[in-house]
């Protein structure tokens, strides 16, 4: 099918295109080294878990990659730091999930189709009960890729966190449903928590070439319920933000 127009009232084929779509995986590899060079994130790890991480893509499993969300500029530094660890063998099989205002201008949706995107259409810009519809077949569009094999990567505080980057906001309960729909489905899954944090006064967003990313250890035991998922999720990242921010201050 053709590549539709990403709008609200025409979610039933945006979400039947992004259930099949597939970026160039060799496109995909050269734009994301292209970014680890221009940003060079500083990459850190809890222990085992580069290895914990390897381990379980070669055998095939899938990833929900959380990350916090702190700059317009975090899912660049996401995809550097994917090029400069073992998520590199993953790029070009990962969806992104992202607002659907990226979709817009045709130069940037080229860049987030390249990236894997899935469109997000968001309650505080159509309203809660507009995008009801949209949201449940965006869980299943996601559920279904992770059971295909695909990997995930989601900002689940929803939005950009400008009051304090060393907390992280709360996450509601839609990367919970996700994750317990590709459950269900017979994905092999793991949650995957990654702290980003930028230099600066007070640990504020400064140049994100002064980022520093930790990847804590994949996760592949989840609770039952969607929320209980999303508490596993926020403590994850909060942990691992902490990690990011430690690194930052004695770098």
């Amino acid at each position: 099918m053709g590549k539709p127009v990403v709008t609200l009232e025409n979610q039933q084929d945006v979400y039947d295109y992004y259930l099949e779509h597939q970026q160039n995986r060799l496109t995909s590899k050269a734009a994301y080294a292209a970014l680890s060079v221009r940003f060079r994130p500083r990459v850190s790890y809890a222990d085992g878990a580069r290895e914990a991480i390897e381990g379980l893509l070669a055998g095939g499993g899938s990833l929900i990659i959380a990350v916090n969300h702190l700059s317009d500029k975090d899912q660049y530094i996401l995809a550097a730091t994917a090029w400069r660890s073992p998520l590199r063998s993953i790029i070009g099989r990962t969806r992104v999930l992202a607002k659907d205002e990226l979709f817009a201008d045709p130069k940037q949706r080229r860049q987030i189709d390249m990236m894997g995107g899935i469109p997000v259409f968001r309650g505080k810009n159509h309203g809660m009960r507009a995008v009801a519809d949209a949201g449940r077949r965006m869980m299943d569009i996601s559920a279904e890729r992770l059971a295909r094999g695909d990997s995930l990567a989601i900002f689940p505080e929803g939005t950009c966190n400008l009051l304090d980057p060393a907390q992280v906001q709360r996450v509601n309960s839609g990367i919970g449903h996700i994750a317990a729909r590709a459950i269900k489905l017979g994905a092999a899954l793991a949650l995957l928590p990654l702290g980003i944090r930028y230099g600066g006064a007070a640990g504020a967003v400064g140049s994100v070439g002064a980022a520093s990313v930790y990847i804590g250890n994949p996760v592949r035991e989840f609770p039952a319920k969607p929320m209980e998922i999303a508490r596993l999720v926020q403590c994850g990242l909060q942990d691992v933000v902490d990690a990011a921010g430690r690194n930052l201050a004695i770098s």
